[in-house]
């Protein structure tokens, strides 16, 4: 049995535009409900949702017979959750918080085998397919995707030095987190922000590592895209799901 193809990581590679939903909503039943919706990559998230390992196993599970990259998001850069993670199967990992050079080598450290790394051994995980992958130790590497999440000022001034570490295969920017750090908290637009973003865009662009964000404002998004974010995603399940539900009942509710 051959080990499967991280198809995100090779867009990215590509330089291919690849265009994400974010998923906070934990069951399995609504993420093969958006598999098929079109979107390159699920972001599947524990940080800011009631996510854990568990239910992001029923997650990959739904998803896998459908053409859409899942990308699975720890709550901390902590290498007990990222070899969990992988073990599930996850092939592609977005580290949050990142704030120096050396944290994001202990994220690179986590998802590698020894001598290179720290990542504990087993060899009957959903990861070997429980043992069929011949050769997995060795050959896993080359298809984890390793992103880590810039959000704040402080990881802003040592940008190009955590993107030029190996092993770091892209840079997210958290807008939402950021906008806190530089003062603005809950003002993604914040003119500042906006800037912020920008040029933090442009910087990653500049050291050749694939850029990438969240934000649901659509012309936002475009503008990203437009300065050179390689992995976008343009929208939330949850943010979905509340403002749809929201405008159906204006329809019929007296004002």
């Amino acid at each position: 049995m051959n080990l499967p193809e991280n198809r995100f990581k090779r867009a990215l590679c590509e330089g291919r535009q690849q265009i994400g939903l974010w998923c906070s909503l934990p069951g399995s039943y609504a993420a093969e409900a958006v598999a098929g919706s079109g979107y390159h990559w699920l972001l599947f998230d524990t940080e800011h949702s009631p996510g854990d390992p568990l239910t992001v196993l029923a997650q990959l599970q739904a998803v896998a017979p459908y053409d859409v990259s899942a990308v699975v998001r720890p709550a901390s850069n902590d290498a007990v959750l990222i070899k969990r993670f992988l073990d599930l199967g996850a092939q592609t990992l977005l580290i949050p918080y990142v704030q120096t050079a050396d944290e994001a080598r202990s994220a690179v450290a986590a998802i590698r085998y020894a001598p290179g790394g720290i990542r504990g051994v087993s060899g009957l995980t959903r990861a070997t397919r429980f043992g069929r992958i011949a050769n997995y130790g060795k050959l896993a590497a080359d298809e984890l995707c390793l992103l880590v999440q810039v959000e704040t000022r402080e990881a802003l001034e040592q940008l190009e030095e955590i993107a030029a570490v190996d092993g770091v295969d892209g840079v997210f920017i958290g807008p939402a987190d950021l906008a806190a750090s530089l003062g603005h908290v809950g003002e993604p637009g914040h003119p500042a922000v906006v800037e912020a973003v920008e040029g933090a865009i442009r910087r990653i662009r500049a050291t050749g590592k694939p850029a990438g964000i969240l934000t649901p404002d659509t012309a936002f998004a475009k503008r990203c895209i437009d300065l050179g974010t390689t992995f976008t995603a343009v929208a939330i399940d949850a943010g979905i799901l509340a403002r749809g539900t929201e405008a159906v009942a204006r329809q019929f509710m007296a004002p």
